[in-house]
């Protein structure tokens, strides 16, 4: 069995080292190919490579120069484009996978040739200065015991056939591309499975944070919930779309009721409904301010649902420039870089 790797780069490259590291002791003695997506102009030096690795990105299809944002799912087809492979390993840049994980899914492949997809537990880990600390010990709250799944994110490893068989990643989305593929893949009565063991840690700075949120915001990421509302509008899956995003909705509702108690207020020169509507948000703070055990973290997740629901309905309404369709990308010559 040969094996794709997809490494895809979007501007968190400051852990790339350690993700190629990982991948290649993970790999050790296995057939593979890895291929390092660019989806922007790195502004990071790319850490040595092997000869197993081939860099590619994207031309701009009017200007024919490289460097146009792609979006996460154009990114990573165009990393499939090129990787070959029965089976291929998708890595985000910030992703360290363990060797034992990448073991057992190889043997699971082999025994079971009509599975369509492989998962594992990701453990949340945090460089803050000079300290490594760790978060949430299973982001994605997979469990402890071999289960299917309705997706798989940050670390997938599929069968290029069963990949294929739906289209692959929707290179429309700014971000939820990988739930998106999960709906069709089920749809389409394709088995994910999620094994009960740590398959890889993800890191990142400390987050939530403001400069996170912007980032979010800047690149588009927080603008495909509502691309992916708008696509499945009318169609099997919407509902399980719109209760995946109910957080932000609930805080772009909280939000429309304080404005609404604005205007009545203004209206009627009284200062009950802003007041009354004030117990709203200040219950969410307690009670997350409990959850959480900080006040901060409270407010940064306040803030995260909101921006996240303005995203949302620019997402639902617009499509952002750096969100066209790049289908035709994956099947352009890519810039090939040597490493």
């Amino acid at each position: 069995m040969t094996v794709g790797v997809v490494v895809s780069c979007y501007r968190q490259e400051r852990f790339l080292p350690r993700t190629v590291r990982a991948l290649e002791t993970a790999l050790a003695g296995e057939d593979w190919h890895g291929v390092l997506e660019l989806a922007v102009r790195s502004e990071d030096p790319l850490p040595a490579l092997s000869s197993r690795w081939q860099v590619v990105s994207a031309f701009d299809p009017v200007t024919r120069m490289p460097g146009r944002p792609l979006t996460p799912g154009a990114g990573r087809m165009l990393g499939f484009a090129h990787c070959g492979g029965d089976w291929v390993l998708f890595a985000d840049s910030d992703i360290e996978v363990q060797a034992p994980w990448v073991r057992t899914a190889l043997a699971l492949a082999v025994r079971e040739p009509n599975m369509a997809a492989v998962f594992g537990r990701i453990e949340e880990w945090f460089v803050d200065g000079d300290r490594e600390r760790p978060g949430q010990p299973d982001m994605y709250r997979t469990g402890a015991t071999d289960r299917p799944v309705d997706y798989l994110a940050a670390v997938a490893f599929y069968r290029r056939s069963a990949l294929e068989a739906v289209g692959g990643y929707d290179p429309r989305l700014n971000s939820d591309e990988d739930f998106e593929l999960g709906l069709r893949l089920k749809q389409h009565g394709l088995e994910m499975r999620s094994l009960g063991m740590l398959a890889a840690r993800h890191w990142s700075p400390p987050r939530p944070n403001l400069g996170e949120l912007g980032r979010r915001w800047r690149t588009g990421i927080c603008f495909g919930q509502g691309q992916v509302l708008r696509l499945y509008l009318g169609r099997p899956g919407f509902g399980a779309l719109l209760r995946r995003q109910w957080l932000y909705l609930a805080a772009l509702g909280m939000w429309t009721l304080g404005l609404a108690a604005l205007g009545l207020g203004l209206v009627t020169r009284d200062a009950r409904p802003v007041a009354l509507w004030s117990l709203v948000p200040l219950a969410v703070l307690a009670f997350m301010s409990l959850r959480k055990g900080s006040l901060r973290l409270a407010s940064l997740s306040l803030a995260t649902w909101t921006v996240q629901g303005l995203g949302l309905v620019v997402g639902l309404f617009r499509l952002p420039g750096g969100a066209r369709p790049l289908t035709a990308l994956a099947n352009r010559s890519p810039e090939r870089m040597e490493a």
